[in-house]
């Protein structure tokens, strides 16, 4: 039996020519991720377990991002411990406030993960760098001191879910629509730890950003990561983000999927998930005219550049609704900049929005945008928990930059559709 590709990358990362599906692994790492939440856990872990320094100061990332710039005291001593540790083992790839962001859109455009990289972050949303061909996934932060100290970390190996995606997404259809179709279609335990791999002529329609969304989600669906093969676009990519090498993994052609997905792109349509979990998914067409007090677009799944162009091309000469706080948070700085240079910040201040530092905020109900009781928000975070983004009776509807954009203007669920002029 051959190897997926994600399969192929993790044998490469052990020495070995062969693995299967349940064997465990202990591999070599490319890039150990942590954020201002998780980092301090591990960073206390890494010196109870007798370690001093790094495996490699090049291969660590520290980001503060979930609660920066400092919300209160004690995210503020959370932010301390990042810093010093960074500065005491001299991480090369820490980010502070003015050139920090969120890790998940940083990373990828400062040219820190290419494809056929191994990558853990003591974050679940780490998955987005399968958008480049890479195997990248979430950890816990005993594993991530334990590959800051020791570069490797233990892996079961994955079986794997093959997607294949046929045609072209419609006007207002971008990779937001596709995840939530999907995980709406298998459930958010359809994957459970299985590798979402994805083929099809249709991925040749999908931008970069399309991927890095649905590979986000990927965990969402329960798996372990999601993975798109390298194409003339990833390559694009890459030579214009980063001078590293990289490794393209193709699967065997015999290589065995426990499931095999066809995804029509050509008949989908917007999509939203209800409260309260991702896989509680409707159509826009279908959905219940729900009245909403905040829409929210940003986060690490949808805080990119075609995001705040989407947003903006729905917002020009609009207004937002009466009464909708409408939030708006670029995924970095550089999409901030190219925002500002575009004219997309001005669309969105003009239309009565807010625009925010860079920072997931409000994803995690952290602060930038927290529910009261009651209140119902759009938002194109990844999540829609119970007292995900607020009080425990407040709603989240989880949709794309179009969505969120045409909810704010209309007050209600809306789609961008309704919108146009007739």
């Amino acid at each position: 039996m051959g190897m997926t590709m994600t399969q192929k990358i993790l044998a490469a990362h052990t020495g070995k020519t062969k693995v299967e599906a349940g064997e465990f692994i202990e591999a070599n790492l490319d890039m150990v991720l942590a954020n201002d939440i998780t980092a301090p856990p591990g960073i206390d872990e890494f010196y109870n377990m007798g370690a001093s320094n790094v495996f490699d100061k090049e291969k660590i990332a520290l980001v503060p991002d979930h609660f920066a710039p400092n919300k209160d005291i004690q995210s503020a001593q959370q932010c301390k411990i990042l810093r010093e540790f960074a500065i005491n083992q001299e991480i090369t790839n820490y980010f502070e406030i003015g050139e920090m962001g969120i890790e998940h859109v940083i990373l990828p455009e400062k040219g820190m993960v290419v494809a056929g990289d191994l990558v853990i972050g003591a974050d679940s949303h780490t998955c987005t760098y399968g958008a480049l061909g890479a195997f990248s996934t979430g950890v816990g932060s005993t594993d991530m001191a334990a590959g800051m100290a020791t570069g490797q970390a233990w892996f079961k190996i994955p079986s794997a879910i093959k997607i294949i995606l046929e045609g072209s997404p419609g006007k207002w259809v971008s990779g937001k629509d596709i995840i939530l179709h999907i995980i709406g279609l298998i459930g958010v335990d359809g994957a459970r730890y299985m590798s979402m791999e994805f083929f099809g002529d249709g991925i040749s329609n999908l931008s970069m950003d399309d991927r890095f969304t649905i590979c986000n989600m990927a965990i969402e669906a329960g798996a372990k990561n999601g993975i798109f093969p390298v194409d003339d676009k990833t390559v694009e990519y890459m030579s214009e983000h980063s001078i590293r090498k990289w490794k393209e993994y193709r699967p065997d052609e015999d290589a065995v999927y426990d499931r095999e997905i066809h995804i029509d792109l050509n008949s989908l349509k917007p999509t939203v998930s209800f409260p309260h979990s991702p896989d509680n998914t409707y159509t826009i067409d279908k959905a219940e005219k729900v009245k909403i007090d905040q829409v929210v677009i940003g986060s690490c799944t949808n805080g990119r550049i075609n995001d705040m162009r989407i947003a903006a091309n729905i917002l020009a000469n609009r207004k937002v609704s009466k009464g909708v706080r409408t939030i708006i948070i670029p995924g970095s700085q550089k999409v901030y900049l190219q925002s500002l240079e575009e004219g997309l910040i001005k669309i969105f201040i003009e239309a009565g929005a807010i625009v925010s530092t860079p920072t997931c905020g409000p994803c995690l109900g952290g602060y930038m945008g927290i529910l009261a009781e009651g209140e119902k928000a759009v938002s194109t975070t990844n999540r829609n928990f119970i007292g995900r983004m607020g009080h425990k009776t407040s709603e989240v509807y989880l949709a794309s930059p179009a969505v969120a954009a045409a909810s704010a203007v209309k007050g209600e669920l809306a789609s961008p559709e309704e919108l146009e002029v007739k």
